[in-house]
């Protein structure tokens, strides 16, 4: 290991400071679930380490207008417990309780798991398709990229070196609309996703699709937007056959997007039922709420 220093700034300027100063030298660690691990394996060779877990600006969720915002260093735990996030975001709040164990929960954060660009990222799948805004700042300024443009490659996304990332924000679902998300793991709980999806669906009085926006994870080198099942859904009617034919769609595609993976086939169909049932969830919200079944 090369680690020469750690820093423990107290503001956002401090550690853009240090960021400035060291650059490709330094990782910006907060929960340290991930890069502690890729520390120990030898995957990641930083001379220094700027720890940015003690700056308050950087917690915590805020409504502001007609948005959401949350800080990058907001824990999975507080963002499950907060009482800002209304019932038609359950989605997030599911995602975010469905990660690790209670101490991972406690210690990781939402930034940590964007920036990790994870395949099985479980909080980016519904922030995926609330078509959330991050804020990336340095010395030089701020930059606003859209979540769904932020994926580069497994494990590579577009913050530069300098950069940190801030917050993420999006709309706040409001009448007719809902946020549905599930997962299929290898265990109830302490699972990674082997597949997850997140569904934000807006209805009208006939149940007609007036906007869905589809994420998955963990069928694909990152989590992603499903546009073609997106199109064939907006504008239609959410009955029996509309479903099944949006299944189909589905399960060609990602067998499409696997082809030649040993999980291909598995995967383009266990899609069709963890897509469904995080589609049924949002749309029971959209409606107003009642009972969800998992």
């Amino acid at each position: 290991m090369n680690l020469k220093a750690c820093y423990r700034p107290l503001t956002l300027k401090e550690a853009l400071d240090y960021l400035e100063e060291y650059k490709d030298k330094s990782k910006i660690i907060a929960g340290g679930t991930d890069l502690i691990i890729k520390l120990r394996k030898g995957n990641i060779n930083p001379q220094v380490l700027i720890d940015i877990s003690f700056i308050n600006e950087l917690k915590g969720v805020l409504e502001v207008g007609e948005y959401m915002e949350i800080g990058c260093g907001t824990t999975f735990y507080d963002l499950a417990s907060c009482i800002l996030l209304n019932e038609r975001l359950k989605g997030l709040k599911d995602a975010a309780r469905s990660i690790g164990s209670p101490q991972i929960r406690n210690r990781g954060t939402i930034g940590g798991n964007i920036c990790n660009a994870s395949p099985a990222a479980d909080s980016v799948v519904p922030l995926l398709a609330l078509d959330s805004i991050l804020t990336l700042e340095s010395k030089k300024g701020k930059r606003k990229i859209y979540l769904k443009d932020f994926f580069k490659d497994k494990g590579k996304t577009d913050i530069r070196d300098d950069e940190i990332l801030t917050t993420i924000k999006f709309k706040t679902p409001t009448k007719n609309q809902g946020l549905g998300f599930y997962k299929l793991g290898l265990r109830k709980s302490l699972a990674i996703s082997r597949i997850s999806f997140s569904v934000f669906l807006e209805i009208d009085d006939i149940n007609r699709i007036e906007i869905i926006r589809v994420a998955s994870g963990s069928v694909g080198k990152f989590p992603m937007r499903e546009y073609k099942i997106e199109n064939y859904l907006t504008g239609r009617i959410l009955d029996e056959d509309t479903l099944n034919t949006a299944l189909e769609i589905l399960e060609k595609d990602i067998y499409e997007r696997l082809n030649g993976r040993n999980t291909a086939r598995f995967k383009s169909i266990a899609a069709k039922g963890v897509f469904k049932k995080a589609l049924l969830k949002a749309l029971c919200l959209a409606k107003g709420g009642g009972k969800i079944e998992d």
